[in-house]
Order: C-alpha cells, then structure tokens, then sequence
C-alpha cells in the first residue's frame, strides 16, 4: 500500500483499509462515533469511539490534501457562498466555492465575515492548481464582497475584468449544498477536541463532498490501498 510505504498509518493497531472506511462513513454520512463504532463492531472490527475520534482528527488534513490532486479544472463561472458551523463550541464560518457545474472549488473556515476573510478565501482558492481566474463571481448581498474583490483588482491578485453579481438566487448550487454539510454536522452537535483537530475536520467534510462528485469517486483514498 502507498500510504503504508509513506508511514502515513505508521504505529496503528488496525489495518489501514478499517481506517480508511471508517473515515469514510463517518465524512460521508451524518452519523457519531459512536454509531460508527457499533456498525464496525457488527462488521467484526471492535474499535472505540475514541479510537475513531483521533482517526478523523489524524486523517482528515490529509485527504483534503489527497483530494485537491484530483479536483477538476473549474469553469471560469464561481459561486461563492459561506454557511455556519460550531468549532470547539465557537459559531464559525464556513467560506465554500463551487463552480456553474458544481465542481468544489475550495473551502476555508474563518471566524470573521468580512473583508478580510472573504481575500483570505480567494487567494486560497486562486493559488490552487484546478482553478483559474474567475470571468464571474456570483455572491450574496453581504458587503464585504465587493470591497474584497475591488481591493485585490487593485493589488493585481485578481482579474481586473472579472465581474462580481450580487445575486442570491444564482446562487442555489452552492446554498444547496450547505444542507448536505449541516446535515452531517447534526449528530455531533459541532465540532470538538483540542489544537487544529476540529477544524481538520470540518475541511474535511466538504473534501469528502468532493470526491462524491462525478468521475471522482473517492479515488484520493484509492491510492491509500
């Protein structure tokens, strides 16, 4: 296995395909540590919850890293949006982007939504390999957007002739998708742990999203077998 050869899953005590699935039902499906546990435990894999918490904090990060590999080259039609999410007990925003075909094109969790945020999470997604500079940026009517958008114009960080539109029904791929995340937040009532667990996690999820996605099934995880 790759990922046994780079010493990703180097002193686990279970093998790295029981890993992998439980990573996979738990960033997949709205379930707890606890229903994993007892779905595993039919399955003949007696693992606790615990064991399972420290699995997602650990191999979260890397598959966001996996899937961005094998991410699309967007369409120059972006449909930016952010949705909220419990981190640590703390409500923190969840930027996402996505492309006029739904093809993920990045995430970033901030605790602020303003200007600031809304530059962070375009040069994030900007400086990604699948992407390119947006011919249009589809946007609610918060008003950070466009003060973002026209001081990185003037920095040259963005297309100068790149068009915003404050359009909230334009935006229905991206607010549609938000359900699929609370969704699978629900049973867990947020996120929680210590250090950068939590937010590994909750990039996580949205990646896991991505490889859901046509003609990507879930392939970053293939090459871990």
């Amino acid at each position: 296995m790759a990922v046994e050869r780079d010493g990703a899953f180097k002193g686990r005590h279970f093998m790295s395909k029981v890993i992998l699935w439980a990573l996979r039902w738990y960033l997949a499906f709205p379930i707890s540590y606890r229903d994993l546990a007892l779905m595993l435990s039919d399955r003949g894999v007696v693992v606790d919850p615990s064991t399972l918490f420290r699995w997602v904090q650990a191999y979260a990060a890397k598959l966001e890293q996996r899937v961005r590999r094998h991410l699309r080259p967007c369409t120059g039609s972006w449909r930016v949006d952010e949705t909220y999410i419990k981190v640590k007990g703390i409500w923190t925003y969840l930027y996402r982007a996505v492309d006029s075909l739904g093809q993920t094109i990045d995430f970033l969790l901030s605790v602020r939504r303003d200007a600031a945020a809304a530059k962070r999470f375009f040069r994030k997604a900007l400086a990604q390999p699948h992407t390119v500079n947006p011919r249009t940026i589809t946007v609610d009517k918060n008003p950070a957007y466009p003060k973002a958008t026209a001081e990185m114009k003037r920095a040259g960080e963005l297309w100068r002739f790149s068009r915003l539109r404050q359009c909230k029904y334009l935006n229905n791929i991206v607010e549609q998708d938000h359900r699929r995340i609370k969704r699978l937040v629900r049973p867990g009532l947020g996120f929680g742990g210590a250090g950068q667990g939590s937010g590994r996690v909750a990039t996580g999820i949205p990646a896991e999203g991505a490889c859901e996605q046509p003609g990507r099934h879930w392939r970053a995880t293939r090459q871990w077998r």
